[in-house]
């Protein structure tokens, strides 16, 4: 049995109309890298990943079980330190299967730095503000990434 780190749950600012969580790892910066920025390893943890290259620019989607299929595109592209992907929230459901929505859709942005002989992710959700239910959106999202991050910090540390 893995000991997996332990790390402090997601935070809402409503003033920002962002989420936030930061989180220490306990692996190398070019593994969690990986899991955040190669679809087939973002694809183990969190939704099934399917992006069209890399690098600013590219598009795709992912898909989650029961779900529809989310459009996304990266914005910013920095390995090994940060990638950030916009993606389309509930209010772009059924009217923009194929596209990111840029008036409803969210930013998250996943920065990577070492630290204590392994890594310090922090992501940061932010755009909610532009969403129907801001305050309802904001929270589902805050759970959503205590969940996955949980996934992919004992996807990681139980490989390192």
């Amino acid at each position: 049995m893995v000991n997996m780190t332990h790390n402090e749950a997601s935070v809402v600012d409503e003033e920002t109309f962002s989420v936030r969580r930061s989180i220490q790892i306990a692996a190398p910066i070019e593994k969690v890298w990986r899991a955040v920025a190669e679809p087939e390893h973002v694809s183990r943890w969190f939704g099934r990943t399917v992006l069209d290259g890399t690098g600013v620019g590219a598009t795709g989607t992912m898909t989650f079980p029961d779900y529809d299929v989310i459009p996304l595109r990266i914005e910013e592209y920095d390995e090994p330190r940060r990638i950030a992907y916009r993606w389309n929230n509930d209010d772009a459901l059924g009217k923009l299967p194929d596209a990111v929505d840029e008036a409803t859709s969210t930013v998250f942005t996943f920065t990577l730095e070492e630290s204590d002989g392994g890594t310090r992710l922090t992501v940061v959700e932010s755009g909610f503000e532009r969403t129907s239910d801001p305050l309802a959106n904001l929270e589902a999202h805050r759970t959503g990434w205590d969940l996955e991050l949980d996934k992919m910090v004992a996807l990681v540390e139980g490989e390192a």
